[in-house]
């Protein structure tokens, strides 16, 4: 694949390298500059505006985010091996780029936000990836410090964060999703993008924060949605049980005969609200 700016092709820096893709970090490899740049568009511009970027590998994504005009990209990369690569990157483009070798589970990313905008951008690792969308549904303000999230999961999570009342992937990320942000499916990723292939298609969703969220404690939040989805197909009358029942949703005004699959993100947070 053709190089997006004066850099070697990726497949040119993976095997000069040595680096291969590694299961037990999550890692897939996406080799195609162009499939890269067009995730990094999905996000919006990028003037003026500082990325994060979450298991960076080789750089791919990271390229098309500089080569879009990004003023600095943080990446957090776990993988050591990666890091000569990445130096490459930013001695090609000095002072915009700055890598931080760590886990990004444990990286404080709020503490690290810069003044002016900022923009979450990441191909994420299929093991950490659902845990970091909810570190950055939940940051200590809201708004968030970030103005926009443009993720890579695997398709069936990507469906998970978008899907509503009306869909049958609805469930426990969904109301979280729908409560603090409004998502929407960008585009798919076939297997063969990827080197290696997952067994799995991969779907890019972006993000972007409410300004005003419905006011609910997300502590109960997760109590109220662990235990309707938890038993998703019984009445909210069995499932909320111990949490009141149907006490509980008469006080919210919800039939006891529905099930949790059905309820919007504005009835969860009135149910978590009477807790």
């Amino acid at each position: 694949m053709a190089a997006i700016d004066g850099l070697p092709p990726l497949r040119d820096v993976i095997a000069r390298h040595g680096l291969d893709a590694r299961k037990a970090l999550g890692q897939n490899f996406l080799l195609d500059l162009n499939l890269t740049q067009k995730i990094a568009r999905t996000a919006g511009p990028l003037e003026g505006v500082t990325v994060f970027e979450v298991g960076p590998g080789p750089g791919g994504l990271t390229r098309a985010i500089l080569s879009l005009g990004a003023a600095k990209v943080i990446a957090v990369e776990r993988d050591a091996r990666c890091l000569p690569a990445l130096a490459e990157i930013a001695d090609y483009y000095p002072g915009r780029l700055e890598v931080i070798e760590g886990d990004a589970l444990k990286t404080d990313f709020e503490a690290m936000a810069p003044e002016g905008p900022v923009k979450i951008i990441a191909n994420l690792p299929y093991n950490v990836g659902t845990q970091l969308l909810i570190n950055w549904l939940l940051p200590r303000k809201w708004p968030p410090f970030w103005e926009s999230l443009t993720l890579m999961f695997q398709r069936e999570v990507g469906l998970r964060i978008v899907a509503d009342e009306s869909d049958d992937h609805y469930g426990r990320l969904g109301v979280l999703c729908g409560w603090r942000t409004q998502a929407q499916m960008a585009f798919d990723v076939p297997p063969q993008a990827f080197t290696p292939p997952p067994k799995v298609t991969s779907s890019v969703v972006h993000l972007l924060p409410r300004s005003e969220p419905l006011a609910c404690d997300v502590a109960k939040l997760e109590r109220v949605t662990q235990a309707a989805f938890g038993q998703r197909r019984k009445m909210l009358r069995q499932s909320l049980k111990s949490l009141g029942g149907e006490a509980l949703l008469a006080k919210a005004g919800i039939d006891p005969a529905r099930r949790a699959e059905t309820l919007s993100v504005e009835e969860f947070c009135r149910i978590a609200n009477l807790l």
